[in-house]
């Protein structure tokens, strides 16, 4: 049996970036996190093409970020009604999101999303179909040129 080939260099030192929990509110289930000793990593962030409100909260060198629907419909509010509270998807840190959506879509992968948006903390992130990676939902996220997605 042959060995794998090695893989690109950005994609060998991918990193988890964040994990995002679903809540129906943020205070209450920070409460929680902060009782286990995770500490606020800055101010809560509205998403609006996301329909979410979202605070992180730093565990090591990676964020759980809670995220809370605004009024109205969204992703994480159908979310909510379909499954309650939980984890929602597990993001990635990249270094070239637009050259790991090209390699996706030329390995047939299916993405949500066929070009980067706008994130929080000023990311550029995508997200990958559960489909294609066995039932979890995956968000890529490319930090802001010269800085961190996550806060150290």
């Amino acid at each position: 049996m042959s060995a794998a080939p090695p893989l690109p260099t950005e994609l060998a030192e991918l990193r988890i970036d964040h994990i995002a929990v679903a809540v129906d509110d943020l205070d209450v289930a920070a409460a929680a996190y902060r009782a286990l000793g995770l500490r606020v990593a800055g101010p809560d962030e509205t998403v609006a093409d996301q329909g979410v409100r979202v605070r992180a909260l730093q565990a090591g060198d990676t964020l759980l970020e809670l995220m809370a629907p605004l009024p109205g419909e969204g992703p994480v509010a159908r979310f909510l009604e379909r499954r309650g509270p939980g984890l929602h998807h597990i993001a990635l840190r990249v270094a070239d999101l637009t050259d790991l959506l090209s390699r996706l879509k030329a390995q047939g992968a299916r993405l949500i999303d066929e070009v980067p948006r706008a994130g929080r903390a000023n990311t550029r992130i995508c997200f990958v179909h559960p489909s294609f990676t066995g039932g979890v939902l995956v968000e890529l996220v490319e930090p802001p040129a010269g800085g961190a997605a996550s806060p150290a």
